[in-house]
Formats: C-alpha cells, sequence, structure tokens
C-alpha cells in the first residue's frame, strides 16, 4: 500500500464505451490523483441515444471507434483500437468497464495480465436477469471490482467474486457542496416542486402534472428542462395543471434559483442525474427506484424511493411529503450531510484510489 492513500503513483488507463458530459469531472479528478498520469479510451454512442459527449481537461483522451451491434436486449459493442492504446499508453493498472457486451474487454485484460499488470471491473452489478453463468466467468478475469452501489457489490459476492476484492464507489456526479444549507421557513402557504431533467416519455413527467392536479392544493410546479416531449407535455399541462411552470433547459449557476425556491424534488420516472445537485440545496427528494445506485443516496431519512410507472405510489408520496413541513426540512439537511459526507466526487475518487493501491 502506499504512504499517502489519495494518490495512486503510477499510470492509469481507464476504458469506456462512450465519454459523457457528466462524468467528464470525475475522471479529470481521479486524473489529478494518478502522478503517471491518465489516458481515457471511449467511443461515440449511437446517435439515437442522445448521450452529450463530454470534454476532459486534465485526463488524455483517446477516441475509440466503437462498432455498435444488434440492439436491445441483443446489443454488443467492440471498441476498434483498444490493444494499439494499450501498448501506446502502457499503463501500470487499467480499470474497464465490467459488462459483457464489450467484446473487446477480454483481449485487453489479457493484454494486461500477459504484461504483468492489474485490470479492475467498474459496474452496476450483475443482474439476475442475465445468464449468471456468463457473469461468473466474465467477472472473474478480473484483479478486483468497483461497484457503483452496495447492491451491485452483493450481486459480485454471490457469484464467488471474494468480498476483499470489491470496492463500493457510489455513483457520484456532484462534488461536495461549497456553500451553506440554505435557509428555508417553516411556514409555507404554497409549497414548490421541483423537475430537472431531460423530458422524456420514460421520465414520466405526465404522472408529475396529473398527480398536482389530483393533490388539489396550491403548488408551484417547476419543470426545468428540455427534451422531444416538451411539448406534449406543454398540452397536457394545459388540461390538467395550467400553472405549470416550463422553464426550459438551465445548466450550473442557470439552477441555483430553482433549487432554492423549491421544498421538494421530484424524479417520478427512471434515470435523472440532478438528484445530487438537488440534495446539495437540502432538499428531499422523491425518485423511482432503478440500478440501485439510488439505494445508498436516498433513504427514508432524507426522501423516497417509488416503483417506476406506478402513479397511484407517487400521488401518495407526494401528499405525504407536503402534509409535515417541519419533517420536509428535517429531510433536506440529511440530504445536504449525504452529499457534503458520504456521496460526492471526491469520495468516488478516493474509493478509486483505493482500489487501485490494493493491487
Amino acid at each position: 500500500m502506499n504512504a499517502d492513500k489519495r494518490r495512486f503513483f503510477g499510470k492509469l488507463g481507464l476504458q469506456q464505451r462512450v465519454l459523457p458530459n457528466y462524468r467528464a469531472p470525475f475522471f479529470d479528478m481521479l486524473a489529478q490523483s494518478c502522478d503517471g498520469g491518465m489516458s481515457l479510451f471511449a467511443g461515440l454512442p449511437r446517435p439515437t441515444e442522445e448521450i452529450t459527449s463530454g470534454k476532459l481537461q486534465i485526463a488524455n483522451y483517446v477516441p475509440a471507434k466503437n462498432i455498435h451491434l444488434f440492439s436491445g436486449p441483443l446489443y454488443f459493442c467492440y471498441q476498434r483500437g483498444l490493444i494499439d492504446w494499450l501498448a501506446d499508453w502502457d499503463p501500470d493498472a487499467l480499470i474497464v468497464e465490467a459488462n459483457p457486451r464489450y467484446l473487446a474487454t477480454p483481449s485487453a485484460v489479457k493484454w494486461m495480465h500477459a504484461h504483468g499488470r492489474k485490470v479492475i471491473g467498474w459496474g452496476l452489478g450483475a443482474p439476475k436477469s442475465a445468464g449468471l453463468k456468463v457473469w461468473r466467468q466474465f467477472i472473474h478475469q478480473f484483479d478486483a471490482l468497483i461497484a457503483y452501489s452496495q447492491r451491485g457489490a452483493d450481486q459480485y459476492a454471490a457469484l464467488g467474486f471474494p468480498h476483499e476484492k470489491i470496492f463500493v464507489a457510489p455513483n457520484a456526479v456532484s462534488p461536495r457542496p461549497l456553500f451553506p444549507l440554505p435557509s428555508r421557513s417553516l411556514k409555507v402557504d404554497y409549497p414548490a416542486i421541483l423537475f430537472v431533467g431531460r423530458l422524456q416519455a420514460r421520465k414520466r413527467v405526465d404522472f408529475l402534472l396529473r398527480a398536482c392536479a389530483e393533490l388539489k392544493q396550491n403548488i408551484r410546479l417547476m419543470i426545468v428542462g428540455d427534451g422531444p416531449e416538451r411539448q406534449n407535455l406543454e398540452s397536457l399541462a394545459k388540461q390538467v395543471y395550467p400553472s405549470a411552470e416550463f422553464i426550459g433547459a438551465k445548466h450550473g449557476a442557470e439552477l441555483k434559483p430553482y433549487f432554492t425556491e423549491a421544498d421538494l424534488f421530484v424524479l417520478p420516472g427512471t434515470g435523472g442525474l440532478a438528484v445530487q445537485e438537488a440534495m446539495s440545496y437540502g432538499l428531499p427528494v422523491i425518485v423511482a427506484k432503478g440500478d440501485g445506485t439510488q439505494d445508498d443516496l436516498v433513504h427514508r431519512s432524507n426522501g423516497w424511493q417509488i416503483p417506476p410507472d406506478d402513479y397511484a405510489a407517487l400521488v401518495g408520496t407526494m401528499r405525504l411529503a407536503l402534509s409535515d413541513v417541519q419533517r420536509l426540512r428535517k429531510m433536506g439537511e440529511e440530504s445536504y450531510r449525504i452529499v457534503l459526507d458520504e456521496i460526492n466526487l471526491e469520495k468516488m475518487v478516493t474509493v478509486f484510489v483505493t482500489a487501485l493501491n490494493s493491487l
């Protein structure tokens, strides 16, 4: 183990299928912790994925040639140029996405092992719906694993991977807040509910509009974002909740006034990267259950997880949340504490460096 546990003293190679915009700050922060530097190998998404590619300021970026094969449950991806990148960068350690659908990964692991180097797999876990035999064989080629959540770590362990070689780095997209917890009044006559995200059908903003109407109380609903469903949602709002405010897309500092004015943050559908930012402004949250990354972030102490596509659960939970302002404020304080102390980019980088140094 290195004397300074906060740093990795070698050269790091990191493979990703794509480089999404929200992940770039993490990669740059991780690169700052690598004395030998870090190189990222990633390609472009399919046009239909609506993923905005990010830009790196510190880490070196080498573009991959992604060859996308089939779609849906049969999707596979082959990254051309992976071995050439490894030979050129010659990393001391490699982190790859732990996904058996990425066909070039086994050859990269073999190359690293042939050169006496270690490889860490980083992933969501091994879903039960997948072929467990395939997953078991796939993960056992790695020297260690990093899971996005405790649920993912438990899935890896259930397949026989050694517990001591599994690390949990809760999925973070925001750094520790550098500002104090916003002050909010305990007297609220007109509670404000906030949604931030891309306006897609799977986000179920239609549920949110109908739920606000069904609650039959004065609610300020702020919908921040843009996307293919915006026109349909605005038409629906005119019918069921005309006072809904469609703010449009906002980013960075532009979001501050909306987070500050809100009393409750709601993501009724799957996906959504704004939860942590909302929590950093001291907001309790309602989120739909997903891939397990919400489990470590949203507890009974700071919010509610509801089943996706369950309108009745959304209405009932919103009614419960808005029934006690004092409880809302205490839950918001806990949200702030979680992102300050437990789940943030700095903590995520620390886990990655710890895993690297364990090799």
